[in-house]
């Protein structure tokens, strides 16, 4: 039976994956899920798509502003292009071409929306035409060590405008979940093992979230439980900086929790904290709650990082990494506050899940998701790399 949105159900099932694998990812309670996935449910169910078509029909807000943003983006539009590739290449010194990734993989999810939305079937072919092209074409991702974060960032995204299109005509899903299968979890699954090659905590959190948010979607985009478990094994104990105790390590008692690179800047803290949101999302939907973690220690972190971006003091934690290959040792002893203040469309996603859904308090998550409704994706924010690195439209897709 599918796993539905509301219950936890865990299979005794031992995972399959290879020894290496598993040793590298380590395990934390109950280490294998359920096989069986409900379609589509990736960050939206069925009933979500229900609810998007009936409140915009009725001129409910947020959700008919939000899909008034997402009508206005060109992106949106029925009669994009697709501008499929050989080679997916990203870093700085080479053939970069990854914008031409992410400006496709917006258009597919944003026409897959307007169909889910309007019935417009104009729309679910351009969605169609534009996977079909990728997956027809691209043979690899390349280019510096950034060509892990390609693989991370632009495999959720594919995965996510697929599993809304599964099942629609001429929609080639085989073609599609190889191309995710043999070009994506290789290099997502590569990075989370051996973090080319350098020490553990080298690299920030973001690089092993999406690379989990990336896995997580193709198994279930492929009912692949093999991929499912090695992306929830490695939230709750992976080695690396995406494991959620190392993502947030530092938890206060004013109930808001440290990122890991808040110290950085606060662009990357809302990539991160973003990220974690698409994964629990994904997770919750396929009746897996890692968003109650540890009495909420995802919102703990997300009201820290609103807090501070709207420009209230925070607690900080010197936090000290080993980084390159000889783990030398570094420490951030401040907050940084480069990009505070930054418009990520992050936050109605947690916003509903935690206050309209679970009846949990978050005032600052509830303020900044006020501040950026309604929220819009890829072509709403500027226009490098940065703001396609989330789907968007929460005040359409996750207002409850």
């Amino acid at each position: 039976m599918p796993l539905n949105r509301r219950d936890l159900l865990k299979a005794g099932a031992v995972v399959t994956g290879a020894a290496a694998v598993t040793a590298a990812l380590g395990t934390c309670g109950p280490s294998a899920y359920a096989a069986t996935y409900a379609h589509p449910g990736l960050l939206h169910t069925a009933a979500d798509f229900t609810r998007m078509a009936s409140k915009v029909a009725a001129g409910t807000q947020p959700q008919t502003g939000g899909y008034a943003v997402l009508t206005a983006n060109s992106h949106s539009a029925s009669t994009w292009t697709p501008n499929a590739q050989t080679t997916i290449d990203r870093g700085s010194g080479t053939a970069e071409n990854y914008g031409t990734a992410y400006n496709d993989i917006a258009a597919a999810y944003q026409n897959a929306l307007r169909w889910k939305v309007s019935g417009d079937s104009a729309h679910a072919v351009a969605a169609v035409s534009i996977l079909n092209a990728w997956s027809a074409k691209l043979t690899s991702i390349t280019g510096t060590a950034d060509r892990f974060l390609a693989a991370g960032l632009y495999g959720y995204q594919f995965a996510n405008a697929a599993e809304i299109m599964r099942g629609y005509s001429g929609f080639d899903l085989s073609a599609f979940k190889s191309m995710m299968l043999n070009i994506f979890y290789p290099m997502n699954n590569d990075f989370l093992v051996n973090h080319n090659g350098a020490c553990i905590t080298n690299y920030w959190a973001n690089w092993d979230l999406c690379n989990m948010c990336s896995i997580l979607a193709i198994g279930i985009l492929c009912d692949d439980s093999t991929l499912v478990n090695q992306a929830v094994n490695y939230f709750y104990s992976g080695a690396g900086n995406g494991a959620i105790n190392h993502a947030i390590p530092y938890v206060y008692s004013d109930g808001t929790a440290q990122y890991q690179e808040s110290g950085r800047d606060q662009g990357h803290s809302m990539l991160g904290i973003g990220l974690l949101g698409v994964f629990c999302q994904m997770a919750y939907n396929q009746g897996i709650d890692l968003f109650g973690y540890e009495s909420n220690r995802v919102l703990k972190c997300a009201e820290y990082i609103a807090r501070y971006n709207l420009g209230n003091d925070v607690n900080f934690t010197t936090y000290t990494w080993g980084s390159g290959t000889n783990c030398t040792q570094e420490s951030q002893t401040v907050i940084s506050s480069g990009s505070r203040g930054l418009n990520r469309p992050i936050w109605s996603l947690l916003y509903n899940h935690y206050v309209n859904l679970k009846g949990l308090s978050a005032p600052y998550t509830k303020l900044y998701s006020s501040r950026v409704s309604p929220e819009g994706g890829g072509g709403n924010y500027e226009s490098t790399s940065g703001g396609y690195d989330f789907l968007g439209f929460g005040s359409l897709c996750y207002s409850l």
